[in-house]
């Protein structure tokens, strides 16, 4: 079925929303955001706010302001990719990877299934930094020292971006160009690529991000990955950081030690071509899949666990969540570490995208905004709802 036209009758900012957004800004949560709100495959409202870069220079962000997605990368390439693998039979959710692929067989990897991957309950930690602990981010060394990690398989949801580092090598040339390129292809996806720069985009037209890797730096200090400066001695592993401003190109260090292409991190789009990424998960307007094969993102695969998960999204029955107070219970959605989120209700046939660039040139730690995000997708639904 093909998607729905857009209407660009009743799109607009919204009072509330943008007004909320605009006292965030002021506190210093994140420089820029642009959010849309679409219903019934239409944006309703879309907005741009702040400043996209505050240095090296002052750009404000746009409606087509491309940002760094982070984790979004996980269900709008990786998680879309193996659905549309498994409905034509390349591969099967719930078979060993071993049994289904022959360069698995003696990989720590072996036994796990891709729902285990899809869902992180295969048992891997939630973080290693790979570009300290492999000689090369080839797809032999990473399959191995990925599988090495896995913990115990019985220990419910750990969200991890191990599961959807791996999840690729099963089927995907993941450090190949073409890696999500039948997707942007199909769409028409004109804003949408890993490594933009690459691809021609001008950085005055991409968010800016962090001053370094300071975050992921300190991280590995705290879980003794690396020594502080002043007792490092021996082999300097410093060099692994960048120490520059992160403008056009992937904030994630595993993402970018892959070359910027990853299943976990690595792509950059719009609010407007998220939304038409999103649409391919709800059977009414999907393009990609079977209308049927839908039902994937909003069934929980992991009831009675620590957290309800679909394949490659959070569920709204999740406690906590950041869907906010008003979402159906099926609605289903993720996060991205450089202060993005995307959110679908499909009861109420709903998109709720908030994008922003909290990274960038904020001292640590990062301000956590999953309250901002609550609150985005209640005013939103109060909106609608009224109107």
């Amino acid at each position: 079925m093909l998607a729905a036209p857009v209407s660009l009758l009743r799109q607009s900012m919204n009072e509330k929303i943008s007004a909320f957004l605009s006292e965030r800004i002021a506190a210093n949560d994140f420089p820029s955001a642009v959010y849309l709100v679409a219903e019934k495959g239409e944006i309703v409202y879309h907005d741009a706010l702040g400043n996209a870069v505050v240095t090296p220079e002052v750009i404000p962000a746009r409606l087509d302001t491309i940002y760094d997605l982070a984790s979004l990368t996980k269900p709008l390439v990786t998680g879309l990719l193996m659905v549309r693998r498994i409905e034509s039979g390349h591969v099967e959710m719930d078979v060993p990877i071993c049994e289904q692929r022959f360069s698995f067989r003696n990989s720590p990897l072996a036994d796990l299934t891709i729902r285990e991957l899809a869902t992180h309950t295969s048992g891997l930690p939630a973080w290693r930094p790979l570009y300290l602990l492999a000689k090369s981010p080839l797809i032999s060394e990473l399959k191995f020292l990925i599988g090495q990690q896995v913990v115990r398989r019985d220990l419910g949801v750990e969200y991890s971006d191990l599961n959807f580092i791996a999840l690729p090598l099963v089927t995907e040339p993941i450090c190949d160009t073409t890696f999500g390129s039948e997707i942007f292809e199909r769409l028409k996806l004109k804003r949408t690529s890993f490594n933009p720069r690459s691809y021609g985009f001008p950085r005055r037209e991409i968010t800016a991000s962090e001053l370094g890797n300071e975050y992921e730096k300190q991280t590995c200090i705290e879980k003794g990955y690396l020594q502080p400066p002043a007792t490092a001695g021996g082999t300097d592993k410093s060099s692994a950081f960048r120490d520059y401003q992160i403008w056009g190109e992937v904030h994630d260090g595993n993402a970018y030690f892959m070359g910027g292409v990853a299943g976990h991190a690595g792509l950059f789009s719009t609010a407007e071509e998220v939304f038409k990424i999103a649409l391919q998960f709800l059977p009414q307007y999907t393009s990609l899949l079977k209308p049927e094969t839908c039902d994937l993102f909003r069934t929980n695969f992991t009831k009675g666990m620590n957290e309800d998960r679909s394949f490659a999204f959070q569920l709204a029955s999740t406690k906590d969540s950041t869907a906010g107070t008003s979402m159906s219970p099926e609605s289903f959605g993720h996060n991205g570490f450089t202060g993005t989120s995307l959110w679908i209700d499909p009861v109420k046939d709903r998109i709720f995208i908030l994008l922003t660039n909290r990274t960038h040139n904020h001292p640590l730690p990062f301000v956590n905004i999953n309250s901002v995000r609550r609150r985005f997708h209640d005013i939103a639904i109060e909106e609608l709802d009224r109107n």
